[in-house]
C-alpha cells in the first residue's frame, strides 16, 4: 500500500472488506509499506484483485514470518492488527439529497463496500443498533437548513428540503425541525456511548456538537423556525455535552453563512496551491488506534474546503486527539476522541479531491483518483471497527 507499488489504494480497502465478509482474517500491517494488508492466499481474493486493478504480491510463509518479525522489532514503528469482523456500515442521508453528493458515499461505492442508507425514521426507531459504523456528512443538526437561507431561500431545492424537514418533524410529533434534529443527535450520541463508531465530515461535525450544547435552547433565528431565538442562547450553551468542542461562539445572524467560531473557513485565507495539512505520526505499538486511522502512503494531504473546512484549535477540548493539522492557520483538520464505549472521528472539508465543491457541481469521479491519500483516511475509518483492539498502553 505504498505510493510506488499499489495501483489502486481505494479498491484495496474494498478487497479487504470482501475478504473479511468471506470469513478471512486479515492482518493490517501498520506503517509497513504504507499500511499494507496481509491475508492467506486465496484464489477468490486474487481474482478479485485482478478484476479490480488492485496490486498484490504472493509470498511464502517464511517470507511473511520475516515481515512480522521486522514489524515486531522495537526499533520499527509498526504493529500487526488483526481484522476479524466485517463491520456493518450505515450512512445518514435522505433518499433524495439534491443538490449534494458526499465523499464517503462516493468512497464506499467506488471501493465496492456495501452500506445502508438511514435517516430520521430509522434512527428514531433505534435501528442504529444494527450497525457498527455510522457516517454523517453535510448535515445541519441545529435546524437552520445549513444557513443557506440568505442565498438560496428562493431555490426550489431549498424550499423542498425545508418542506420535507418540517413534515418529518410533524410526523414524529415535534413542533420544530430543530427539536427533531436534537432527538436524532441524541440517538447518535447513545449509539456512540454504547460502542458505536461515528465518522463525520463537513458541516455534520460542528453542527452536531452545537445541537448537543444547545439542548433546550432556541438558537434558530426567525427565518428558520418562525420565532426569534433566545436572546440569552450563548450564555445557556452547555459545552459539557459536546464531543469535541468547547467555548465556541454562535453566529446568530441568519444572513451569515456560518454556525459558530468552531469553523476556520472565513479566517484562514490560504491559497489553494499552499493548502496542505500534515498527518501526525503515532507510535503504532503504543497508540494503535490513531495509527490505524492515519495509515497512508504520505503524511502530506491536499487541503479541501467545505461548509466546515477546519477546526480552530482554541475551541478543542483537551481530550481531543489531533491527528492532522495545518499549523500556519492554527487549525485541526482531522480529530478523534472517545465517548462512552465508542469513538468518534471528525474530518473537516467536503471532498478530498474537489478543493471547493459548489452546489450543482458534478460528483467526483474516483476512477480518476484511485490513489487519493485524502480518501484513504475515510476508508481507514471504515475498516477501523473490524480491528481486534489492544488495550492502550500508558
Amino acid at each position: 500500500m505504498d505510493a510506488e507499488n499499489q495501483a489502486n489504494h481505494l479498491k484495496a480497502y474494498g478487497v479487504t472488506y470482501a475478504a473479511l465478509k468471506a470469513g478471512i482474517t486479515v492482518d493490517w500491517l501498520l506503517n509497513y509499506q504504507g499500511g499494507s494488508f496481509g491475508l492467506d492466499e486465496s484464489e477468490s481474493v486474487e481474482r478479485m484483485c485482478k478484476l479490480r486493478g488492485v496490486s498484490y504480491q504472493v509470498i511464502s510463509d517464511v517470507q511473511y514470518s520475516g515481515i512480522i518479525n521486522d514489524i515486531a522489532n522495537p526499533d520499527f514503528n509498526g504493529d500487526v492488527i488483526k481484522l476479524e469482523k466485517c463491520p456493518k456500515v450505515a450512512v445518514y442521508t435522505p433518499g433524495n439529497k439534491d443538490p449534494w453528493d458526499d465523499a464517503v458515499t462516493l468512497a464506499l461505492t467506488y471501493a465496492e463496500i456495501p452500506f445502508d442508507k438511514v435517516y430520521d425514521d430509522e434512527l428514531l426507531a433505534d435501528d442504529l443498533a444494527k450497525y457498527d459504523w455510522l457516517h454523517l456528512h453535510h448535515e445541519d443538526f441545529t435546524g437552520q437548513y445549513g444557513k443557506f437561507w440568505a442565498q438560496y431561500r428562493n431555490a426550489e431545492w431549498y424550499q423542498n428540503d425545508q418542506k420535507k424537514a418540517e413534515a418529518m418533524a410533524a410526523k414524529h410529533g415535534f413542533q420544530k425541525v430543530s427539536q427533531l434534529q436534537l432527538a436524532v443527535a441524541k440517538k447518535i450520541r447513545d449509539f456512540v456511548a454504547g460502542g458505536g463508531y461515528l465518522f463525520a465530515m463537513c458541516s455534520a461535525t460542528d453542527s452536531y456538537d452545537i445541537a448537543l450544547a444547545a439542548e433546550g435552547v432556541d438558537i434558530c433565528a426567525e427565518p428558520f423556525d418562525g420565532d426569534p431565538m433566545d436572546p440569552n442562547a450563548q450564555q445557556k450553551l452547555d459545552f459539557t455535552k459536546c464531543f469535541a468542542f468547547k467555548d465556541f461562539t454562535l453566529v446568530t445572524d441568519p444572513y451569515h453563512y456560518e454556525y459558530s467560531s468552531i469553523d476556520n473557513t472565513e479566517l484562514r485565507h490560504v491559497p489553494m496551491n499552499t493548502d496542505y495539512f500534515t498527518l501526525f505520526t503515532f507510535s503504532a505499538k503504543f497508540d494503535p488506534v490513531p495509527s490505524m486511522l492515519c495509515q497512508d502512503h504520505t503524511t502530506t494531504i491536499k487541503g479541501f474546503m467545505g461548509q466546515t473546512t477546519a477546526f480552530r484549535k482554541e475551541v478543542l477540548k483537551s481530550s481531543v486527539l489531533v491527528m492532522g493539522d495545518f499549523k500556519p492557520a492554527n487549525e485541526a483538520r482531522y480529530i478523534h476522541g472517545e465517548y462512552g464505549k465508542g469513538t468518534w472521528t471528525f474530518y473537516g472539508g467536503h471532498d478530498p479531491e474537489d478543493y471547493e465543491h459548489h452546489i450543482g457541481d458534478p460528483p467526483t469521479d474516483l476512477s480518476l483518483h484511485p490513489n487519493s491519500p485524502g480518501y484513504r483516511l475515510i476508508l481507514n475509518n471504515v475498516l477501523f471497527p473490524a480491528a481486534k483492539k489492544k488495550p492502550r498502553k500508558t
